[in-house]
């Protein structure tokens, strides 16, 4: 992962005009913005997708000319280019109504600390009406250490926790994203599979019909509150790809069924009481319809309001360089929200996880949640403090592989409480840090930290937290 990694959150914003089969949506000539989407990239695999991005689809098929330039590597020996490259040029395809280009860079080096390389790409042409402007160039590393460690607070935003904050562990660095921008994830994976955001209390359930232009009624069955609601109008907490509410997209249109889709609730709009946090205690955000199909590699998303007769369509693009590909019913576009799948390892977010009843289980809405990055690698579990063995007397030889898992909850909630036994033996309601324990955690280059939380609020008021870590050699 790359220290100091800055991830232009803002740069770009893939901007969709979307309508249903309407050719409009492309740019039909006008001219187009074409940008690498990081500044910079750290090595953490033998082939590391390098992504760019566009300001609008593309209006035909065609292709970017990137030139690069190596330090310390040599092309053909040390790494390669997926497609190969001619002399110093990559010339990148793209496909008509494409958002982006992407291509590969084949790491062959088996370099050391000392023998440092690195590969700066730079766009010289686009073959469409188009400009390179904003990030032209990107730094490809092929080693820099991870860092050895640092304290972080995470910029959650208070109370109301209106941000995610996805934290870069080796780079020692974080990126705030809105809760409320984005709605539906579009996995990258080989399956066809989509997520609802769980940080806004989101749900869904499959209606009958296939026909998205029917009129549809609220259902308060996906209204679910602390202590109500269905395990399956929810995606499964754990993270399993194959167990979202919404199920595998099929490739025969007709097994698609319409999607009723609770939008949740957003942040309060006002400051809540000391100690208490109002994460989702905005007004209502409504009710969508969708049905999504197939086109190829590429998704079909079709959605409209539940009383509308009409709908609009958007196709969405894999990107494999990322997790999901993020859609926002807000701005009706595809928006940048994680930063690349193996450049963040832990996620501060609120989140809606599972409880059990003791014969079933049922949703339930968690604030100060920390989710790990299973999907692009990362891997954590718990350790509980003993007389022998703490966070401080903690080293690599004490690290237990069986216990990384692929579950994202592995932190979760357990850092913290909301309650403590009062002088009486009642519960009493106060946010306190559980310092019995700490975390294990490795990310996607192998790097394995230990990470303990210090602080969960500022002056009582909750929304404030911070983290202390430590590589292990």
């Amino acid at each position: 992962m790359k220290k100091g990694f800055l991830f232009l959150l803002s740069a770009f914003v893939l901007a969709l005009t979307v309508s249903c089969g309407d050719d409009d949506s492309k740019t039909n000539g006008t001219a187009i913005s074409v940008s690498f989407a990081n500044q910079s990239t750290n090595i953490t695999a033998a082939a590391t997708p390098i992504q760019i991005v566009f300001s609008a689809p593309a209006s035909s098929a065609g292709q970017v000319t990137v030139q690069l330039a190596a330090s310390n590597v040599v092309y053909g020996t040390d790494f390669t280019t997926t497609p190969a490259a001619t002399g110093n040029t990559v010339v990148v395809p793209f496909n008509s109504g494409a958002t982006g280009a992407t291509f590969t860079l084949n790491n062959l080096a088996d370099l050391s600390e000392e023998q440092i390389g690195s590969v700066t790409f730079t766009i010289s042409n686009i073959s469409i009406n188009g400009t390179a402007t904003g990030i032209t160039s990107t730094l490809v590393n092929f080693y820099e250490a991870a860092s050895s460690g640092a304290a972080i607070a995470a910029l959650t935003g208070g109370p109301n926790q209106p941000n995610q904050v996805y934290v870069d562990l080796s780079g020692a660095s974080s990126v705030e994203v809105p809760r409320v921008s984005w709605d539906l994830g579009f996995s990258s994976t080989d399956n066809f599979r989509l997520v609802i955001n769980g940080s806004l209390k989101m749900a869904a359930k499959a209606l009958s019909s296939t026909n998205i232009d029917e009129v549809v009624q609220e259902d308060s069955a996906l209204l679910f509150g602390q202590g109500a609601g269905s395990p399956d109008i929810i995606d499964d907490p754990s993270g399993d790809i194959t167990k979202t509410v919404i199920k595998e997209v099929s490739t025969t249109d007709s097994e698609n069924p319409v999607y009723l889709v609770n939008l949740g609730n957003g942040p309060s709009a006002s400051t809540p009481a000391i100690g208490t946090e109002g994460s989702a205690a905005g007004a209502h955000r409504g009710w969508k319809k969708i049905r999504i199909l197939r086109s190829g590699n590429d998704y079909v998303l079709q959605y409209a309001d539940i009383n509308a007769t009409t709908h609009q369509e958007v196709t969405i693009t894999k990107n494999a360089a990322f997790n999901f590909t993020f859609f926002s019913f807000t701005t009706n576009n595809v928006v940048n929200v994680e930063p690349q799948k193996n450049l963040w390892d832990i996620n501060f977010t609120t989140f809606t996880n599972f409880v059990s009843t003791g014969s079933s289980f049922i949703p339930y809405y968690y604030a100060d949640f920390i989710v790990t990055n299973v999907k692009g690698g990362a891997r954590s579990y718990e350790v509980i403090n003993t007389d022998q063995l703490t966070y401080t007397s903690f080293a690599l030889s004490n690290v237990d592989p069986s216990k990384f898992t692929e579950d994202q909850r592995n932190i979760g909630s357990n850092w913290r409480a909301t309650s403590v036994t009062g002088s009486d033996g009642i519960p009493v309601s106060q946010f306190v840090i559980k310092t019995d324990r700490f975390y294990v955690v490795k990310d996607a280059a192998g790097n394995i930290y230990k990470l303990r939380l210090t602080q969960g609020t500022d002056g009582g008021v909750r929304g404030y937290p911070k983290f202390e870590y430590s590589l292990l050699k």
